[in-house]
């Protein structure tokens, strides 16, 4: 994120904000907030005083995700019975990340051969395959299924107890009601649904399924962003009044095929000009088994809004705007997510944008989606009127930028969060680093270089201070499964998101009741606790964020947001007055 920090900079930025979690916990001034989506998501006092008694004598206590997230009680349950309807790019990494002891993988579908087979055989990161995860002989005996219909069919014969999606956006919706109408509890992945109006269909239908319902927001269980959360809110960045998020990319470099790969290519499709994920070439095996009119028989009944006019639409389905949402929806959505997790869920007061085809075009992987956009938000302040009841301040502003560029990847994906005292920077899902303001005529009071503890005494709000030496140990290291490589750790949550969502589901197993989304009197959940951090509202806020943007650069207008859009029962949708006509 930041262009200039040196080595050693990084590694005091690292130090502080360790040493920072550190101070506030043995000061018992963590505010223990989930990364949830709402106020009424408090995490257990247990892991708030586990880290206390752990640090009182300044040591460094691991914590797993499940003692943050308060699902460590699991030992004893059997493991959710679960299907994978998707086995492209993001099912390959969900399979790679899922535990086993959670999540039993009993059946995959998917409609292209090609998927079917890299689920199973895995490649290079984080998609291990099932083969790797499960032993050959094991995973021989998951179920493989071309079609929903057939899957939901067996689900008795299957023992089925849920489902994780991950197919093309605009099939969610269709996917998410079939497969609560069968009884399954669903975690689907974002973005939620192509359209907003869908977002609060598919929540409404599980309210009266009495059913789960996800989405894959894995940000929510980051226990790196949930460490970086409590630091922020405990007040020591100072008033915050700039985020800037981006996601930058290099897709500019020619495609490359041996001769080999290119015999497995289908006839009568255009290799791409560009090495592009979202583009890639067209198989001979998909396209044989999916011609057009097989693929109109896949289409839920409606070709025109879940169907692929051909195989390339369906590979490809990130490039069309019938079919996915572009950068904000597929990269966007994540960092706009961060940063309203940071600014405690406010609903954004308007945005403005610019976006387009700016390097792709005709024969060079052309597509109907933007490949770079800037987009600037307006988010209330906490004494912005929009913020706090009774608040009047209506210059109390947050502006967020984001970002993304398929040209150039110099900088690193992350969130910049800037404080009037401080600086955190949250790098790659990865590392978080956090600097002091210098103090005006006083030399080595701040900056990158300089080591900082936070101070809480007398009663004072905490405050960074400048240091010669740190003192009284880290903060609660952030654990990872034993022997997990560093990408699939606690730290991106992919694991923790479907280890919560089996606990969620094993509970209202046990209290033997449908699914309850009730709310207090304050508005907050009843059962906070056995609801999934990101579950329908909280998913469908970040699509609104995601797809009111697409609609702003579309229309080259500010566009302000409703407030009765972020509300589930209203009927009001951006889309209504802002959605680009055809």
């Amino acid at each position: 994120m930041a262009l200039d920090l040196t080595p050693e900079q990084k590694a005091t930025g690292k130090a502080n904000f360790e040493q920072a979690s550190g101070d506030l916990a043995r000061a018992g001034k963590m505010n223990s907030m989930v990364v949830g989506g709402s106020p009424s998501d408090q995490a257990k006092p247990d892991r708030r005083d586990f880290i206390k008694a752990g640090l009182a004598a300044g040591g460094v206590v691991p914590v797993s995700a499940a003692v943050y997230y308060g699902y460590q009680s699991w030992k004893g349950n059997k493991a959710v019975r679960t299907a994978l309807i998707g086995c492209g790019d993001e099912g390959g990494v969900l399979v790679g990340d899922h535990n086993p002891e959670f999540n039993e993988i009993v059946a995959v579908c998917d409609i292209r051969p090609s998927n079917m087979k890299r689920i199973f055989d895995g490649d290079t990161g984080p998609r291990k395959g099932l083969k790797k995860l499960y032993g050959e002989k094991t995973a021989e005996k998951i179920a493989k299924y071309d079609s929903l219909d057939k899957l939901l069919a067996d689900k008795s014969k299957l023992g089925l107890e849920a489902v994780v999606i991950a197919t093309p956006l605009n099939t969610h919706d269709v996917i998410v009601k079939a497969c609560l109408d069968a009884g399954l509890h669903t975690l689907c992945e974002k973005l939620m649904a192509r359209t907003i109006g869908k977002c609060k269909s598919m929540i409404k239908y599980a309210k009266d399924k009495g059913l789960l319902l996800s989405i894959g927001h894995q940000r929510h269980y980051s226990t790196l962003y949930a460490n970086a959360l409590e630091v922020v809110n405990a007040g020591v960045l100072g008033d915050i009044k700039h985020i800037r998020a981006q996601w930058p990319r290099n897709n500019s470099w020619p495609f490359t095929a041996s001769d080999a790969e290119r015999a497995k290519f289908a006839q009568g499709f255009d290799i791409p000009f560009y090495r592009d994920g979202w583009c890639k070439p067209i198989l001979k095996d998909d396209a044989d088994a999916l011609p057009p009119e097989k693929l109109a028989e896949l289409a839920f009944g409606n070709v025109n809004e879940y169907g692929f006019k051909d195989v390339k639409e369906l590979v490809r389905w990130r490039l069309y705007d019938k079919t996915g949402g572009g950068l904000m929806a597929e990269l966007g959505s994540h960092q706009l997510d961060a940063s309203s997790i940071i600014l405690g869920h406010v609903k954004p007061i308007a945005v403005s944008g610019i976006g387009g085809k700016f390097f792709y075009g005709k024969g060079r992987n052309d597509r109907e989606s933007d490949d770079g956009v800037f987009v600037t938000y307006e988010f209330p302040g906490p004494n912005h009127p929009r913020a706090k009841k009774g608040g009047k301040d209506e210059s109390d502003i947050v502006v967020v930028t984001y970002s993304s560029f398929n040209t150039n990847s110099f900088e690193d994906y992350g969130e910049c969060v800037m404080g009037s005292r401080g600086t955190m920077i949250i790098s790659k899902e990865a590392e978080v680093y956090m600097y002091k303001e210098p103090e005006p005529a006083k030399p080595n009071s701040g900056g990158r270089d300089t080591k900082v503890t936070v101070t809480t005494e007398g009663g004072k709000k905490p405050a960074m201070e400048a240091t010669s030496t740190w003192g009284g140990g880290g903060g609660a290291a952030i654990s990872k499964a034993p022997g997990a490589a560093a990408w699939d750790s606690a730290v991106r949550g992919y694991r923790t998101e479907m280890e919560h969502f089996a606990y969620c589901l094993r509970k209202w197993q046990e209290l033997k009741q449908p699914v309850s989304y009730e709310k207090d009197e304050k508005g907050h959940l009843k059962y906070a606790d056995i609801i999934p951090n990101c579950h329908g509202e909280v998913a469908m806020a970040d699509a609104i964020l995601a797809l009111t943007a697409n609609m702003a650069m579309a229309k080259k207008e500010r566009i302000e947001f409703d407030e009765a859009w972020f509300d589930a029962a209203s009927d009001a949708v951006p889309e209504t007055k802002h959605a680009k006509k055809a």
